[in-house]
């Protein structure tokens, strides 16, 4: 199959995909996948689709190939981190999600998506306080709420300490 065959490929799979067909979607890409075993973005996509239709544990595998090839996008470097950590949490391996969710906020400051499932990850691995501070540092960052906004410095200290008191 040629690039141009490939892409056409991967681009019927995401019609499908948006379509309401997953499933069939789903097909595409593990034939792009058995003719591509190294194929990066074939990887992503695979493990993207696993991860639609709840298969979890499916998804795994495709998502840590994908990020295993340097060349993979950047973009899709960054909806791999985000897809693998997720997965990771719900599947309760909370100690890999925090990990692999921290590579994503390290290469990825800027997106706060990826700060958000790392609160998440490190809730589940009690580690309450971070948690917060990311969430909190990332409201008062975000927030168009006037409101929050008017006690933005504040929320931003508080962060820093929840215990501290005078």
């Amino acid at each position: 199959m040629s690039a141009l065959q490939k892409r056409n490929q991967l681009d019927e799979a995401a019609r499908l995909r948006t379509e309401g067909r997953p499933e069939e979607a789903r097909e595409r890409l593990l034939a792009l996948t058995a003719e591509y075993p190294d194929d990066a973005e074939v990887a992503y996509r695979t493990a993207w689709i696993h991860d639609v239709l709840g298969l979890e544990s499916e998804a795994v595998p495709y998502y840590e190939r994908a990020l295993a090839h340097p060349e993979l996008a950047s973009e899709d470097r960054r909806g791999a981190l985000l897809g693998l950590g997720s997965t990771y949490r719900i599947l309760g391996r909370y100690g890999q999600a925090v990990e692999t969710l921290r590579r994503g906020v390290e290469e990825f400051p800027g997106d706060g998506s990826l700060r958000v499932f790392l609160a998440m990850a490190l809730y589940n691995t009690d580690e309450h306080h971070e948690a917060m501070r990311l969430l909190l540092e990332l409201t008062a960052a975000t927030s168009q709420d006037p409101h929050v906004q008017g006690y933005r410095l504040a929320i931003e200290n508080y962060a820093k300490d929840l215990d501290e008191t005078v």
